[in-house]
């Protein structure tokens, strides 16, 4: 092969990415459109609860007590916590996670659901929150639909799989070539000035975030309606027909309260055990009473310590539920992670399940949601800090890098141009085609986008200088 053909092959190869390149660029401004808003939204709501579980509580501030030689029994504790609310029904009791902190009961109080902090010392209540109306509930009610319901979700799930686009096209757009190094991908250069400033520190923050940022994208949308609900989740939940006891028609996401989500993923959808019948290992011990003071005692024989959940039967075959999970806030290793259910009439353990017994997809998501959530220990929760900054940072050098190039004075919206080669826009058709049979409800948008700007954007000249 003679020096010219090389020469050409190279021009041509530089030609092709060229064109790539311009494709990429365009398809991360168009998915930048709808993402950036949604992405700076989870990012604020995300340090909102990430101060909640990895600094503080749930319900609020951290509350101290003083500790003390004797303990009331649970069900006293109980007592004064239903004291405050005569017409309401026990939902669940939280055992204190340390020595001088107290125990909360959740109380269903018609529409509400209230939290009860009682002093295990004393059976004394020392403060009431809504578990719906704390500002982690907000925060998390935002994160997940923007309070707008179905809609909400949907338009989440939507940003979450742009993101992934974005990414994507991210990593291309400024990945090494042409003489370029990975230093200059991975180390901003912090003495350029203007747009090269921003762009520079977009890419290599970039760069630095789309392994975790992906993570946290994909977790976020493994409780999302479509991709979540209707496709992930029921591959990777437990298999209910794995135990012998009968079934109920109500699943564990029964278990959660106040909307939010606090059972472990991989459960959510497996139905529960019912009460009633003959099966079961033993539990309670004979002579002891099957309720919360006895279901204490089993929790403390199994091995359950610090803080974990006793779950109250809510209906005539319900049952006694112990857990403690990372979900929950509980624990801070997601192998740990325990269900047990109890008949409440014979006291007899129906179910005892952990971490081992998830399938592998519950398993990578109980380890995955935790870090999302910051629950793995204080480290966990400044990652988060560092990540959700980043984030917002991330989306407003986009902003910022997008004023800088956009046409001076012109009322443009200044997407890059349309590479002009056909052939790329059967590459992106074939690629929006796999987006979505991986992204459902993401790829859904994109293929319609991609119809939109093929038949009409760049071939109306108005709307293509508009665009343009």
């Amino acid at each position: 092969m003679t020096d010219t053909t090389l020469a050409a092959s190279d021009t041509q190869s530089r030609a092709v990415h060229a064109r790539f390149y311009a494709t990429a660029w365009r398809w991360h401004f168009y998915a930048g459109l709808y993402v950036v808003p949604f992405l700076t939204m989870l990012a604020i709501t995300g340090l909102v609860m990430v101060f909640f579980t990895g600094f503080q509580t749930r319900l609020g501030m951290s509350i101290h007590i003083q500790p003390q030689a004797q303990v009331q029994s649970v069900t006293s504790q109980a007592k004064a916590a239903l004291a405050q609310y005569p017409q309401a029904k026990l939902k669940e009791y939280v055992a204190p996670k340390a020595a001088n902190v107290p125990a909360w009961f959740t109380i269903l109080d018609g529409a509400a659901t209230q939290s009860v902090a009682v002093n295990p010392y004393t059976a004394e209540v020392i403060k009431t929150v809504d578990k719906g109306n704390t500002v982690y509930a907000w925060a998390e009610q935002i994160h997940g639909s923007l309070l707008l319901g179905d809609v909400g979700d949907a338009l989440i799930e939507i940003a979450a799989g742009l993101g992934m686009v974005m990414i994507i096209t991210g990593l291309y757009l400024y990945w090494p070539r042409n003489g370029g190094t990975w230093a200059e991908a991975l180390i901003p250069d912090v003495r350029a000035k203007g747009r090269k400033f921003w762009k520079s520190m977009h890419s290599s923050i970039g760069f630095w975030l789309s392994i975790v940022l992906a993570l946290f994208l994909l977790t976020g949308l493994s409780w999302t309606n479509v991709w979540g609900n209707k496709f992930v989740q029921p591959w990777g939940s437990f298999p209910a027909e794995k135990w012998e006891a009968p079934k109920s028609d109500a699943t564990h996401a029964s278990l959660n309260s106040a909307g939010l989500h606090e059972v472990p993923w991989g459960l959510e959808l497996t139905p529960l055990p019912v009460s009633g019948s003959d099966v079961g290992t033993p539990g309670v011990p004979a002579g002891q009473p099957i309720n919360l003071d006895g279901l204490y005692a089993l929790a403390k024989t199994l091995g359950f310590a610090g803080q974990f959940h006793i779950h109250v039967p809510q209906d005539a075959t319900g049952v006694y539920t112990l857990s403690a999970d990372t979900m929950s806030g509980d624990l801070q290793v997601p192998t740990q992670d325990r269900t047990v259910h109890v008949d409440r009439y014979t006291g007899k353990i129906l179910v005892d399940m952990g971490f081992a017994d998830y399938s592998l997809l519950a398993k990578a998501m109980a380890v995955g949601i935790a870090l999302h959530q910051g629950d793995l220990g204080l480290w966990s929760a400044w990652l988060n800090v560092v990540l959700c900054l980043s984030v917002a940072f991330i989306c407003i050098s986009g902003i910022v890098m997008w004023w800088l190039r956009r046409p001076a004075g012109a009322a443009r919206l200044g997407a890059p141009g349309v590479p002009a080669n056909a052939a790329l826009w059967k590459t992106g058709v074939v690629v929006m085609l796999g987006a979505s049979l991986a992204f459902p409800v993401s790829g859904a948008v994109l293929l319609g986008v991609l119809l939109l700007d093929f038949v009409l954007l760049s071939r109306i000249k108005p709307l293509k200088q508009w665009v343009g």
